[in-house]
Formats: C-alpha cells, sequence, structure tokens
C-alpha cells in the first residue's frame, strides 16, 4: 500500500465517512500520507502483514470494536497504535496495556495535538532520527538512562530512544519525580487518570512489570523499581537498592 513516497502512510479506521475525510485530509497537510478503512475488514484488505506505518483506530466502530482490531494488530505485526475515543470511555489502561496500543487522544481533539501524538510514536519506531539530534532538555538521570521531560522520552547511555507507551512513560515519570518514596497502587492509578477500581491490580503490576523489562539489567530482581509489599511500589534513582 506503499506509495513509492517517503511520507509514513496512517491506516484511518473509522466508520464515520465525514471524520475519514477529515482525518485524512489532516494528514496529507502534515506531510503523511493516509488510506481510509470504513471498518475492520477494509483494514484486513490491505495485506498481510498491512503495508502501512501506523494505524489510527477509533475505539467505537459501527458493530464492531476497535478493540478488536488494536489485539490482532499487536499480536501479529510490529505496527505502532493510536486509538481515538469519546470523552468517558477511560481506555487509557485498557487499551494502553491490554492490547498495547501506543497513545490514544479523546475525541473533540486538537488536530496539532494529535499530529504531535502521531510523529511521537512513529519517532519511537524509527521513522526519523531516534536519537535526541539536539541538546536534551531538563531530565532526570538514573544508571545509564535519562528521562528527558521535555521530550517526553527516555533515553539509554547511547542517546537512543527506549520505546515506551503513553502510559509506561506517565508512570515513568511519575515514580522519576516522586524517588525514594513508598507510593501507594491508588495513587498510581489516580495519576493515570483512571477511577476504575476493577483494573487497579492488573493494571498497575502489567506497566510495572513492563517497565522493568525495559529499565532493569536483570527485571526479576529490580534495582530500581522496586515493590514494597502491601504498601506499593518505590523508585530508587542510584545503583544501589533502598
Amino acid at each position: 500500500m506503499q506509495t513509492g513516497k517517503d511520507d509514513p502512510l496512517i491506516a484511518i479506521v473509522d466508520d464515520d465517512e465525514s471524520v475519514r475525510d477529515t482525518l485524512s485530509a489532516l494528514m496529507r497537510e502534515s506531510g503523511f500520507d493516509a488510506v481510509c478503512c470504513p471498518d475492520i475488514a477494509a483494514f484486513m484488505a490491505l495485506g498481510d502483514p498491512p503495508q502501512v506505518d501506523l494505524a489510527l483506530i477509533d475505539l467505537r466502530l459501527r458493530g464492531e470494536s476497535g478493540l478488536t482490531l488494536a489485539i490482532h494488530i499487536r499480536e501479529r505485526y510490529e505496527i505502532p497504535i493510536v486509538m481515538l475515543t469519546g470523552v468517558g470511555d477511560e481506555i487509557d489502561k485498557i487499551i494502553g496495556l491490554e492490547t498495547g496500543a501506543d497513545d490514544y487522544l479523546i475525541k473533540p481533539f486538537n488536530p496539532r495535538e494529535l499530529v504531535a501524538r502521531i510523529r511521537a510514536v512513529l519517532r519511537r519506531y524509527g521513522h526519523g532520527s531516534a536519537k535526541t539530534g539536539v541538546a536534551p532538555g531538563q531530565g532526570i538521570a538514573f544508571r545509564d538512562m535519562r528521562v528527558d521531560l521535555q521530550s517526553r522520552r527516555l533515553l539509554d547511555a547511547q542517546g537512543d530512544e527506549v520505546p515506551l507507551t503513553n502510559a509506561e512513560y506517565r508512570l515513568l515519570e511519575y515514580f522519576a519525580r516522586n524517588p525514594d518514596r513508598v507510593i501507594p497502587r491508588p495513587e498510581l492509578l489516580k495519576e493515570l487518570g483512571s477511577d476504575m477500581e476493577r483494573y487497579v491490580d492488573r493494571t498497575i503490576d502489567v506497566l510495572i512489570l513492563r517497565l522493568r523489562r525495559k529499565i532493569e539489567p536483570v527485571p526479576s530482581k529490580p534495582v530500581h523499581l522496586q515493590t514494597r509489599r502491601a504498601q506499593g511500589y518505590i523508585f530508587n534513582l542510584g545503583t544501589d537498592g533502598v
């Protein structure tokens, strides 16, 4: 489905024709190319694997769920996913964690913010330089890694970006800003923006597991992100345990 140009190709999956047209125009005005899909079947018809650089998926498709497509993509392909959802759908944890979506945006959204989010996600997947390219902004260092607060990225010792989902980054930044303090689960969930108590344990556990795989030398023996049984979690910026 590639057009022969260097512009990243964005698959827009939305059952509203006017929304598809608006998003398609926005993508092209912003330096991307776009292919529109009114339903899941149309996306599947793009090929196996689909030759797209990112999937922009509406959560509530007519008669279908965007979650179904997101799960299908994540299980089979290395294609980044940005979800669109209505107000009150509370999907940061459900989608970001359960399907591995890279980011989400709530409708109505600022078009410039959507474009910025898409560019950030594409950059994490290697579209554009993964290195800082410019002097890093304000950051918080731990071991040989750095949380760049300005660009909202995690950088390794070589200055390469360590890919994080939106929820993973938000949690890591919160830990980094509050080191050496036991943070209980309810506080972490509140920081992530959800009041769905039935997702507390699973949400935090999944995020912690994913973060440890990306920041710890030995994830099963964490040095930085440690558990305090029946209390919560504590983040250590140093190299020694706390």
